[in-house]
């Protein structure tokens, strides 16, 4: 395996775990958990939820700029000489780190002190913006992709 290969593959995987997470978060663990379980339950479950997929963003978080780094390195021989697109996903990453952050430093502990204190209104209240959040990030993170796939 060339090291350009091997960096690509680490960069690809890290962008599989982050936006695939979300759209299974989005589009199925969502709905079911709507029909299957009852509010307080939801808000519990959802708590578990963040705190082991945030381990796993949190990797992604560190893991795509140094492999983003270390492609454009090898392909292109330094920033200057990297197309458009490139510096569109750099900023494109930027917003979902940002976006990621909020949601990690802010709502996510609002989130587990209402859950503790069993304030199931304002567990829900910040859920939904979660919600909002996770999935503007969802939609950027889908536009990365498109935009990578559709490179020259």
């Amino acid at each position: 395996m060339t090291p350009f290969a091997l960096v690509y593959t680490l960069h690809l995987l890290a962008a599989l775990i982050w936006v695939g997470g979300m759209f299974f978060a989005w589009m199925v663990l969502r709905p079911a958990a709507m029909k299957a379980l009852e509010g307080p339950s939801r808000l519990k479950l959802w708590v578990e939820v963040f705190q082991g997929f945030f381990r796993w963003v949190w990797v992604a978080v560190v893991l795509l700029p140094i492999s983003g780094v270390g492609m454009i390195h090898l392909q292109f021989a330094g920033f200057e000489a990297a197309p458009r697109y490139v510096q569109v996903m750099m900023g494109l990453y930027v917003v979902m780190t940002a976006l990621f952050i909020r949601i990690q430093a802010l709502l996510l502990p609002e989130l587990r002190t209402a859950v503790t204190a069993q304030d199931w209104p304002t567990g829900a209240s910040v859920l939904g913006r979660i919600r909002r959040l996770v999935g503007i990030n969802l939609v950027v993170g889908l536009a990365l992709v498109a935009i990578a796939a559709a490179r020259p």
